[in-house]
């Protein structure tokens, strides 16, 4: 008889573990709190690294077709406050020619052809479908949704991001998300720009303002994509920014910086997503029970920094899929999963963490950051990649669904 699994969530955790659990040997149905065709832009977009691109293989998924939308960004350069590059690091993958390396791609489009995936394997997916409780049973759990409908299954996965509704059913005292004093915003220009403002193909810029830090990369239409990351003491609410207040505050934010081009490429862009906050989840005590079990943001939401968010929840359906093979009872698969998982996310999440700390500093530090970090990263990068540890992980395939 054929085992169900309920996963709450239809992002990227959400269909990677779908397929991961068709593998196992589960029935799954995603159920989506957004409706179809409501394209989810927070993050604008984000990196797929080379470890993640690799658990896609081992999910049985090409990246180049799910990632077909992107482009490759294996290089990293980091900008001091005057505008010189302090540092150049390998994110992952090779600059030119064939090969994985890390992808930058739009958030929606890589949501649109996971969810293609799932659909060409035969996996359902409701929409309108917001989780408000799951409890779990002796022999099924049940899942409750605001629309009033309730769901049956031997397994549930919450893969619901960081606000988790599955997390909050498995401990109401669990932890809540931590904010970094960071506000977090993406924009994309209306079409090429000047040579002088864009960045080299296939590198990501990074450059530590006198304000706020930036960041830009160049697709290969020409048009650019960038991030920004003002500091905030306090966490903001809706409404406290217009469109209009809010490019006008960006720009003002970079206006005269010579770290970057951020003005100018703030002003020449035509969409601007956000702002909201930055927040992670560096340590969820409970993972699972007997039979439901979080994954992806639900279980450990990552600082953007770390760009670790997509590839780790990726990571996350592939060891599932092995654990629930490997173990014919779910209560001691999903104990497995989690005990093979914890410790490489939080070493991941204290690495963000650690990234983020020195993206706006004042005067004296960043003069001090600034003549520092070549010294430091020439030393760290002979004794190898100091991301190695993190980008060279693989995952054994999982074998096709039968």
């Amino acid at each position: 008889m054929t085992k169900e699994a309920a996963v709450i969530g239809g992002g990227i955790a959400g269909t990677a573990a779908a397929i991961a659990l068709q593998s196992a040997g589960f029935a799954p149905v995603v159920h989506e709190r957004h409706e179809r065709g409501a394209a989810d832009e927070r993050g604008a977009f984000l990196t797929v690294a080379v470890n993640g691109l690799h658990a896609l293989r081992s999910l049985g998924l090409d990246p180049d077709k799910v990632l077909a939308k992107g482009f490759p960004t294996p290089v990293m350069a980091l900008r001091g406050a005057s505008g010189r590059v302090l540092a150049e690091l390998p994110l992952g993958g090779p600059r030119s020619g064939p090969g994985l390396a890390t992808t930058t791609i739009r958030r929606s489009d890589l949501y649109a052809a996971m969810r293609a995936e799932v659909e060409a394997r035969g996996i359902p997916i409701v929409y309108g479908a917001a989780l408000t409780r799951a409890v779990t049973g002796p022999d099924r759990v049940e899942a409750e949704f605001a629309d009033g409908r309730r769901v049956h299954a031997d397994l549930l996965v919450g893969a619901d991001g960081l606000r988790s509704r599955t997390r909050r059913s498995l401990d109401p005292a669990g932890p809540e998300p931590h904010y970094l004093g960071l506000l977090n915003a993406g924009g994309f220009t209306a079409g090429p720009v000047a040579p002088g403002l864009a960045a080299p193909p296939g590198v990501m810029q990074m450059a530590f303002g006198k304000r706020a830090f930036f960041g830009w990369a160049t697709a290969p239409d020409g048009s650019v994509w960038w991030f920004a990351n003002p500091p905030a003491k306090q966490p903001i609410g809706p409404g406290t920014f217009t469109a209009a207040s809010w490019r006008a505050h960006l720009i003002t934010l970079f206006e005269d910086d010579p770290s970057s081009p951020a003005a100018e490429l703030i002003k020449a862009s035509d969409e601007i997503v956000g702002p909201w906050n930055t927040e992670d989840l560096f340590s969820v005590r409970v993972w699972h029970d007997t039979r439901t079990v979080l994954v992806g943001d639900a279980a450990h939401a990552l600082a953007p920094t770390s760009g670790q968010g997509a590839s780790q929840a990726i990571e996350d359906a592939v060891v599932l899929g092995h654990s629930l093979r490997e173990h014919r009872e779910p209560a001691a698969g999903l104990a497995a999963y989690a005990a093979a998982r914890r410790p490489r996310v939080r070493k991941v999440a204290a690495h963000g963490r650690r990234g983020n700390s020195g993206k706006v500093l004042g005067p004296v530090g960043a003069a001090i950051r600034d003549a520092m970090m070549p010294a430091l990263f020439t030393l760290l990068m002979r004794k190898g990649d100091p991301q190695a540890w993190i980008l060279d992980h693989r995952l054994p395939p999982l074998p096709a669904a039968g």
